[in-house]
């Protein structure tokens, strides 16, 4: 049996004494898998993450990382961040170098990679994130989301085998939020195992096979499909379940949408309307006509 990419067991943890914000919380991360995270504001979904990738202590509990315990020593974080990339949710508090290039190029070269090196992989790294051509611009002339998808490279650069992203989906407009799930889904292909927090249960529905609930204290992991629709689970994270598997129970009690399994709400307008022109023969509704009143006539 293979160990998990990430085994968190049993960690705790508090800013202050008294309060913890993690109590006992478990979270497996297998290889492959594509897991979102989520959870009310402050319920510690960024805290997790910042655990995992070694920028804060457990009070008690264990971390590993492909079955080795992730130890705080400059060495022992050296190893895990070539390992796990964590990228947060404002890039801003990670971009700090005069150009993207610089910028994206900064964790290579700490890991004292040769020059060819770390321009191939910083190359490779803008290729993906689709910002190669805004290599030699300042970083402070990036919009938002130009910024988010560098701070993104900076951390693809390092080839972790766990990425880590913090609400990368935040402030972005739908063109944008589709682009960069296109991205992750480009990177899991390649190889990287992809571990992502959202507000947005329908986002985390058609993207994730798995899905971590943070609340009160621990972490619950469950099927995509199975947690996404538990309401009483969502409630303690202050979410509402997702519409996709009720629309989805919908459908399959129709004959000739069973099984349809539409990835929006236009393909789900769509369906629809394919259907109702399909059992009208092929006639489009005229202006102002519906299904129903078809049916009534």
């Amino acid at each position: 049996m293979t160990d998990p990419l990430l085994d968190v067991a049993g960690v705790h943890f508090a800013y202050q004494p008294g309060s913890p914000v993690l109590s006992g919380a478990d979270l497996r991360v297998e290889p492959g898998q594509r897991l979102a995270v989520v959870g009310p504001n402050g319920g510690g979904k960024t805290t997790l993450f910042r655990l995992a990738a070694g920028a804060l202590t457990p009070g008690a509990g264990q971390i590993a990382v492909a079955g080795v315990r992730v130890r705080h020593t400059r060495t022992g974080l050296r190893a895990l961040r070539q390992q796990v990339q964590l990228v947060l949710q404002d890039p801003d508090d990670q971009l700090f170098s005069a150009s993207v290039r610089q910028d994206v190029s900064f964790g290579p070269v700490n890991l004292g990679l040769p020059p060819e090196e770390v321009r191939r992989r910083c190359d490779e790294a803008l290729t993906a994130l689709g910002v190669a051509s805004l290599a030699d611009r300042p970083t402070h002339l990036l919009s938002y989301g130009q910024r988010k998808r560098v701070a993104i490279a900076g951390a693809v650069a390092m080839r972790p085998r766990l990425l880590i992203l913090d609400e990368p989906t935040a402030g972005l407009d739908p063109a944008g939020v589709e682009a960069l799930l296109r991205t992750l889904d480009d990177l899991h292909a390649a190889g990287t195992t992809v571990v992502l927090s959202t507000h947005d249960v329908d986002l985390a529905y058609r993207w994730a096979d798995a899905v971590a609930v943070v609340a009160g204290g621990e972490v619950r992991t469950m099927p995509a499909a199975a947690g996404l629709a538990d309401a009483g689970l969502l409630a303690a994270a202050h979410l509402l379940p997702a519409w996709a598997p009720l629309v989805h129970r919908l459908l399959d009690r129709l004959p000739g949408l069973a099984g349809a399994r539409p990835g929006s709400a236009a393909d789900l307008a769509a369906l629809l309307t394919a259907e109702s022109e399909r059992e009208d023969g092929g006639r489009p509704a005229s202006h102002g006509e519906t299904a129903g009143s078809r049916s009534a006539g």
